[in-house]
């Protein structure tokens, strides 16, 4: 008897052992899934950014040549980011429309693609400091005297990305939306005359006008207040979110920011 409960005694202190090792692993697993933010250690352990833009929204994100290599003011200011942090920047190209869904859905960790701040944005993201300040404008044909203010938008038509602050701005101005997947597809509307107008970034269509001389286009109105554009990260991302504001202070002190500036527009609009 004695020899039995003495087995039965480490029998049983082994398997108290055992359970509170797998207690302990198991307590640390969740401690790891619910309060710990790796969302910079996991970058930096894989060695990449894995970066969202649209890749056809020039001069921001596009492929020089038609199809060259992804190039552009928001990808050139995101590989100095990257660089900043150690890691090299991977980009996957996404239409505008599921690029928050798509960031929603871990499929990469930030997106570098002229994001106006909002409210909105605020509340479900992480946004970086602003890297660009600019306007939004009302683009018509050269020939419209119908349209010379937001206001003269009611009633009219407009071509939006329906996920872009600019359509929240068209809609406010009383305008009907036709759904756009980018830039390009919007001025295209409006040059047939099958829209009457978009909104969309000033600095947008200055590059257009530049490299399309004879588009046959104007800006009609410019919006007085001023917009910013940020970097955007899954909300509670905070120490990826850090680490990119102070990449954006160093590239901003050490003159990058102002570089690839002048080199896309002729100014600094990263102030």
């Amino acid at each position: 008897m004695t020899t039995v409960h003495t087995r039965r005694s480490v029998l049983a202190a082994t398997l108290a052992s055992a359970a509170l090792a797998l207690s302990a692993c198991g307590g640390g697993s969740t401690s790891a899934q619910s309060g710990g933010d790796t969302s910079l250690s996991d970058v930096k352990s894989k060695g990449e950014l894995v970066i969202a833009t649209e890749g056809t929204y020039r001069p921001f994100t596009f492929h020089a040549e038609g199809a060259g290599d992804l190039t552009g003011f928001d990808v050139e200011i995101a590989k100095a980011v990257a660089g900043k942090l150690g890691v090299k920047a991977t980009f996957q190209e996404t239409q505008f429309d599921g690029i928050f869904a798509g960031l929603d859905a871990k499929r990469f960790d930030a997106i570098a693609n002229q994001i106006s701040i909002n409210d909105d944005r605020k509340a479900k993201y992480n946004l970086s400091t602003p890297y660009t300040v600019s306007t939004g404008v009302v683009v018509t044909k050269s020939d419209n005297s119908s349209i010379k203010s937001f206001a003269d938008l009611k009633g009219k038509t407009t071509a939006q990305s329906l996920t872009s602050n600019f359509y929240k701005m068209a809609v406010q101005a009383g305008a009907n939306v036709q759904a756009v997947e980018g830039w390009a597809q919007s001025v295209t509307l409006v040059q047939q005359g099958r829209v009457d107008a978009t909104v969309n970034d000033k600095l947008t269509y200055l590059d257009y006008a530049k490299t399309n001389p004879n588009a046959g286009l104007k800006v009609a109105a410019e919006a007085p207040d001023k917009s910013q554009s940020a970097m955007a990260f899954r909300k509670g991302a905070n120490e990826l979110t850090n680490a990119v504001n102070k990449a954006l202070d160093d590239l901003r002190a050490d003159g990058t920011l102002a570089k690839i500036s002048e080199k896309y527009f002729g100014s600094d609009v990263t102030k």
